[in-house]
């Protein structure tokens, strides 16, 4: 209370204490989040795959959103702040058995250092700001899976193929352990349909024989046509460049 009342600190919302003059950024309510208050929450989907590179030339959804999966709720303080970017929070156990991003913030070590060793669950760890400090995002293995499953909802099969495009350096022993670990059927499909459609180098790495697809049809795309191979409907113009 004292350092609000001298102006050293501000109080953005009860309980949150921000440096004066300064907005608040998403990527500090997520760094604290995590390395202060250790809550399993990561940037993921078209967030994680923006930051890495992979998808900043498209604008998959509202530019002011941050995707952020969670093992738990956030803390009521977060939606309180006066930020101009909001937060898209899904629940990471719709597509992960929970625990790993639970043991990512645990390996994050004390003082806003950069872990050191491979994280689990296909996360890693990104420098944010001056300082560099920790933030934790979903890889681009897990990352893509959990963009496929916002298909067709909120991104469009088209951008999913575009970023798809861009994804040659996939680690594909990440990738088949992720997949094994997803709980999505369409998911999986998805992401075999556009890995044989873009031909990238890993994708002789993964046998889709090896994971499983689930039986019957799936329609993804209304009106689409129906992919034999998948069992899925896709867009008749994507199917159309193939």
């Amino acid at each position: 209370k004292k350092y609000v009342d001298h102006g050293w600190l501000e109080q953005p919302a009860r309980a949150v204490y921000a440096r004066p003059g300064r907005p608040v950024r998403a990527e500090q309510i997520i760094i604290s989040l995590q390395s202060l208050m250790h809550v399993p929450v990561v940037v993921g989907g078209r967030s994680a795959l923006e930051r890495q590179g992979f998808a900043h030339d498209l604008r998959l959804g509202a530019a002011e959103s941050t995707s952020v999966y969670t093992e738990v709720a956030l803390p009521g303080w977060v939606g309180k702040l006066p930020l101009s970017a909001s937060f898209d929070v899904r629940n990471a156990g719709r597509l992960f058995p929970a625990g790993d991003i639970a043991r990512a913030v645990a390996a994050l070590p004390p003082g806003l250092a950069m872990p050191e060793s491979p994280l689990p669950g296909g996360l890693r760890a990104l420098g944010w700001g001056a300082e560099q400090w920790p933030m934790l995002v979903s890889g681009p293995e897990r990352a893509i899976l959990e963009l496929l499953d916002e298909v067709p909802g909120t991104v469009a099969f088209e951008q999913a193929d575009l970023v798809f495009e861009g994804l040659s350096t996939l680690r594909p022993a990440v990738a088949g352990q992720l997949l094994q670990d997803c709980r999505s059927i369409k998911v999986r499909r998805l992401f075999f349909w556009f890995a044989d459609r873009h031909r990238h180098a890993w994708r002789r790495r993964l046998d889709p024989r090896t994971f499983d697809l689930g039986r019957g049809k799936r329609v993804i795309a209304k009106g689409g046509r129906l992919d034999a191979t998948y069992s899925i409907t896709v867009p008749r113009s994507v199917h159309a460049n193939g």
